[in-house]
């Protein structure tokens, strides 16, 4: 019997991708809240850069990938589901404003309490159990009804992806060409900036963490072709796998643990790993009841919101980018639209202050 077809491949190639991960987000400071704060109020787009060159990456060695065969993206959740745009919208709005009340994403708080932030770990749990109802409780009727009810339908082309689409009215098979005009646009921004291109630490962390989620699909792709299991092709997402890690803690149910929950303890432990290295270990709690009830609530949006946009910052903006979902740019655009709305909430009292600054973009 071959390693691929144990039932212990998933987690153990989930966790030694997720230790890859944290260790390099926790070094190098990887994070999208902190990277868009930068980029809206200190015109730095360094972080934001970093962050879509991760993304690139992930699309151009996912797609050279697909086209060798080794992966199948397509069998994937992002690319087999019908697109619920009114899910991803809402969804992605209130991940996004829960992203901001909190300081971070669902990733983000992940690298966090690996550094001993407790705060974080209230995130996760909050984040976890509302992800839970989302998903399969009550609040699933409720999405089901507002969201999947209204789903576009993309079996005509066989799936939503930009390149299946693409090449459903091209006649012929174009999805490489349009990865490569993808990348390329995607390059092309982010290294136009010649300061970045000094950032050679940036620029590597970029690339690892592309590269780590290019490698869940093939661990992923892998295990369905010899595993006797059902596999859930994935590659990394921390909405739904923080709920199933949770739910792997407290209950067995007879499934062991997939690649989800191995990524996600995988990167706490990566993350702790390098806070060890740096003797950065700082035990962090909220400071009162108003802060607690903040991250509360930043973590019921997050897990309620991700599961409508089936993702986040990294499900979304990263592995859903290297699928070419369609789902991705309009989740990323509403989350970057939460996020904006929850910073001026907490800076001017009110969420609508987003409307009266959007006129006022930040210098290139």
């Amino acid at each position: 019997m071959s390693f691929a077809t144990s039932p212990w491949f998933l987690v153990l190639a989930g966790l030694a991708a997720g230790l890859v991960l944290g260790f390099v987000a926790r070094a190098n400071h990887f994070c999208t809240m902190s990277a868009l704060e930068r980029y809206w109020y200190a015109s730095d787009t360094s972080g934001v850069r970093t962050w879509i060159l991760a993304a690139a990456v992930a699309l151009v060695a996912t797609q050279a990938m697909q086209a060798l065969g080794w992966v199948d993206t397509v069998s994937s959740f992002y690319i087999r589901s019908s697109f619920a745009w009114i899910g991803a919208i809402a969804g992605g709005i209130a991940f996004g404003f829960g992203m901001a009340l909190v300081g971070t994403c669902g990733f983000g708080a992940l690298v966090r309490l690996g550094g001993g932030s407790l705060r974080s770990l209230i995130i996760l749990i909050v984040l976890g159990l509302a992800a839970m109802s989302a998903q399969k409780g009550l609040i699933a009727q409720a999405r089901v009804a507002l969201s999947d009810n209204y789903a576009v339908d993309f079996s005509w082309t066989g799936g939503q992806s930009l390149g299946q689409i693409a090449s459903f009215w091209a006649g012929r098979e174009v999805t490489p060409a349009i990865a490569a005009a993808v990348a390329l646009l995607m390059f092309v921004w982010i290294f136009m900036e010649s300061s970045y291109r000094r950032r050679t630490g940036s620029i590597a962390t970029g690339v690892v963490v592309g590269l780590v989620i290019a490698f869940g699909w093939w661990a992923t792709s892998y295990a369905a072709v010899h595993s006797f299991d059902v596999v859930q092709i994935e590659a990394g997402s921390f909405v739904v796998p923080v709920a199933d890690t949770i739910l792997q803690a407290i209950a067995f149910t007879g499934v062991l643990p997939d690649y989800g929950v191995g990524l996600v303890l995988g990167v706490v432990g990566g993350a702790a790993l390098c806070a060890f290295w740096k003797r950065d270990v700082r035990w962090e709690a909220c400071d009162d009841a108003r802060e607690l009830g903040r991250h509360i609530a930043g973590g019921l949006l997050m897990g309620v919101g991700g599961v409508f946009a089936m993702g986040c910052t990294i499900g979304q903006g990263v592995t859903a980018v290297s699928a070419l979902a369609i789902s991705a740019p309009v989740v990323l655009a509403s989350i970057f639209l939460g996020a904006r709305m929850g910073l001026a909430y907490l800076i001017e009292g009110s969420p609508l202050g987003v409307f009266r600054s959007l006129d006022r973009q930040p210098a290139e």
